[in-house]
């Protein structure tokens, strides 16, 4: 059942090629997003970096430079419980790093982005506009906003780390999942980032959540080229969705010392850290996550740890270092290839196409 409704999801997409270009917030752009949709498969842009206005003008970008179906991503975490002792330890923390580079540290902490959850403005725009597909990343909004949604005509995919995530949005009313494994890129997904994490990987996750979901599965990590995308097919995926494969792009928003990360033997080491935002995130081992695994006190709650974070990220730019940047990636970091997104997803269906 799951498979003949993810068939009907792919067709009324009218996608030529089974392929989601992950919404990475400041990596992937209008432009991007309207490439990949203009070559068949789904672009993707993330607007949980940014406030109404924002989506707003990012979404008008895509729509004026592709008529093909693409993803606004949302982020839809419980707004951060601030711990005025706990933000002050990690700027301590953190303020001899900021001296290296003759900076100061933030004297306080700022919750950088609002949630979805509590945003009304941000819905009454994604009413207003309606974009044929809406993502929820780190759980999911209350059902009023659902609904209003689907009522503008929004097809909802949701990330979904486990079985017990996938059922809530399965009864909350989203339309497919997206399972991401253990080995993708960026944030982790998960609803509660305090819970015990099983650390499922793309493939285990697909499969059982093919097996034992109604709604259709999109396999989200490590995926980098068509020979993934049809191993997540056969285990009964309905479309891959792929980030770090496009970060190399030149439709990318990476800078310099990113791009320069990824084709260098940094690529082989990808980590999990939670100090540079404050959540769970996969990336590049660099001075930021060899820092993050040493350091003592707790680390803030998301998105306020992040503030301290791009701070200190700027600081050490500004004197030439790169190292301190939230460079995502997922484990299949060395196989990243350099070429436009139209270009890409040409390959990627030509790889899929010769493992039929």
């Amino acid at each position: 059942m799951a498979q003949n409704r993810g068939m009907s999801l792919i067709e009324s997409l009218n996608l030529e090629h089974p392929i989601i270009q992950a919404p990475m917030a400041g990596v992937s752009t209008p432009a991007m997003a309207a490439a990949v949709s203009n070559a068949g498969a789904v672009g993707s842009i993330a607007v949980g970096a940014t406030d109404a206005a924002g989506a707003r003008s990012m979404i008008e970008a895509v729509r004026a430079q592709t008529d093909r179906p693409f993803n606004v991503n949302l982020f839809t975490h419980a707004p951060a419980r601030r711990n005025p002792a706990k933000e002050a330890a990690w700027i301590a923390a953190l303020a001899p790093l900021f001296q290296n580079y003759d900076a100061q540290p933030p004297s306080s902490l700022r919750e950088i982005y609002r949630s979805f959850v509590e945003d009304d403005a941000m819905l009454a725009a994604l009413i207003d506009l309606a974009p044929p597909l809406i993502s929820f990343h780190f759980g999911l909004p209350e059902p009023t906003r659902i609904a209003a949604l689907k009522q503008a005509g929004c097809l909802l995919l949701a990330t979904a780390t486990n079985l017990a995530e996938a059922r809530a949005a399965e009864e909350a009313g989203v339309d497919a999942i997206v399972a991401q494994g253990h080995e993708a890129g960026g944030h982790r997904g998960a609803f509660d980032p305090e819970a015990p994490d099983d650390q499922l990987g793309t493939f285990a996750l697909t499969r059982l959540l093919a097996a034992r979901s109604s709604l259709p599965v999109i396999a989200a990590g490590g995926n980098m080229d068509g020979r993934g995308i049809r191993a997540a097919l056969d285990l009964g995926a309905v479309a891959a969705q792929l980030g770090t494969a496009f970060i190399a792009c030149p439709e990318s928003s990476a800078d310099e010392a990113y791009r320069a990360a990824l084709a260098s033997p940094a690529a082989c080491h990808t980590v999990m850290t939670r100090a540079i935002s404050g959540r769970p995130a996969r990336c590049l081992a660099n001075r930021f996550t060899a820092w993050g695994a040493e350091a003592g006190p707790e680390v803030p709650a998301y998105p306020i740890a992040y503030d301290a974070g791009k701070a200190l990220n700027a600081a050490a730019k500004a004197r030439g270092e790169g190292g301190f940047g939230a460079q995502w990636a997922g484990q299949g970091a060395l196989l990243a290839r350099a070429m436009p997104a139209a270009d890409l997803i040409a390959l990627l269906a030509q790889e899929l196409r010769e493992t039929a």
